[in-house]
């Protein structure tokens, strides 16, 4: 039992906004700020808000809470039709994206403070995202292990090479697996996504 959750929020026009965070500390008063950081989240991405804007507003509304431990948080809204990936950061560890080739790189999104400090600060960062790549988010027991420098436990990670065109469920599986997560000292969330390929119009027609 801990602050590690993950969540997908369904947004009009197809878009989806993709979440993982992690509260500060472990145990059940972890786990209960993380369900009230889950809930009021979801709450503020129905209002469509721009994911930094989301951000920022879950982090006005954690500060004036005293009891609220502060959490990391990243947001990525996913929109289909444009093929593009809106990233905003709340002190999170960068998500990681695995090419049509199976090689990984990590994507450079500006961080804002942590939630529940009130200093806000967010940015939101576009880029353009293939059918065939697959966008992972984790928290920081994915990677991180003790004595390590931060660097390189994510270079490992950007290291791995994922199968092309595997399911998400072995992508997740082959990270686990790569990282050793099943030994991790801190609990670990991980989630993966992928666009789902356009039709193919000539089939579509016959053609």
């Amino acid at each position: 039992m801990g602050g590690d959750w993950f969540e997908t929020v369904r947004l009009h026009f197809g878009r989806t906004l993709l979440v993982i965070g992690d509260v500060m500390g472990h145990g059940l008063e972890a786990a209960v700020d993380m369900n009230a950081y889950r809930s009021v989240l979801r709450e503020i991405a129905s209002t469509e808000l721009a994911p930094h804007r989301v951000l920022r507003r879950l982090d006005a509304l954690s500060a004036a809470d005293e009891g609220r431990r502060p959490a990391t948080c990243l947001l990525v809204r996913i929109d289909p039709a444009r093929r593009t990936a809106v990233y905003a950061s709340a002190g999170h560890l960068p998500p990681a994206l695995f090419g049509g080739d199976g090689r990984g790189a990590l994507v450079d999104v500006p961080v804002g403070p942590p939630l529940g400090t009130g200093v806000g600060g967010y940015e939101a960062f576009a880029r353009p995202i293939r059918d065939d790549q697959t966008l992972l988010l984790y928290t920081d027991g994915l990677v991180e292990r003790r004595g390590e420098d931060i660097d390189t436990s994510l270079s490992r990670l950007a290291a791995l090479r994922m199968a092309p065109g595997a399911p998400l469920a072995d992508v997740v599986d082959a990270v686990c697996g790569g990282l050793d997560a099943g030994h991790a000292e801190d609990d670990v969330a991980v989630l993966a996504a992928r666009l789902r390929p356009r039709p193919d119009p000539s089939r579509t027609h016959g053609a």
